[in-house]
């Protein structure tokens, strides 16, 4: 069983605190936690309006801050989902040699919406599209775990 898991995306300002928020909401038990393999915010709040677009379906996201991704998370979670595969490479790059922590694409517990990333709405403007996504990410991995 997955107990600890980790989402990451690029800054770790709207898909990756989505998909925490999300998953947290769906009461799994799982621990979980969300960062940036890139450290430009590191410790501001997810991006307005990621915050506002997830409060309008009932999750709030303002007590989440910003991290980056570093080596010592591979012992840390069970489960590591990337948002796109740049996010997956970007996060092996850190891999210690030996460990055998699951890298995965978040979008793989969503086969049905047939997406291979979710789309970086701080680029997209497309808050509601990618939260659809994450919700339908979230409750495959719940089912899973």
């Amino acid at each position: 069983m997955t107990s600890r898991i980790l989402f990451v995306c690029l800054g770790n300002i709207c898909r990756s605190p989505a998909a925490e928020g999300v998953f947290h909401a769906l009461g799994t038990g799982a621990e979980t936690d969300s960062a940036g393999t890139a450290g430009w915010h590191v410790g501001k709040p997810p991006y307005g309006p990621m915050q506002a677009a997830a409060l309008a379906r009932g999750y709030d996201l303002s007590d989440l801050r910003a991290r980056q991704f570093e080596a010592g998370d591979f012992d840390r979670f069970d489960m590591i989902l990337g948002m796109d595969d740049t996010n997956i490479a970007d996060i092996e790059t850190l891999r210690p040699a030996g460990n055998t922590t699951s890298v995965r694409l978040f979008t793989d517990f969503a086969p049905e919406c047939g997406m291979d990333h979710v789309p970086d709405p701080y680029y997209t403007r497309d808050f509601d599209g990618a939260l659809d996504l994450i919700e339908v990410a979230a409750r495959g991995l719940a089912a899973t775990t």
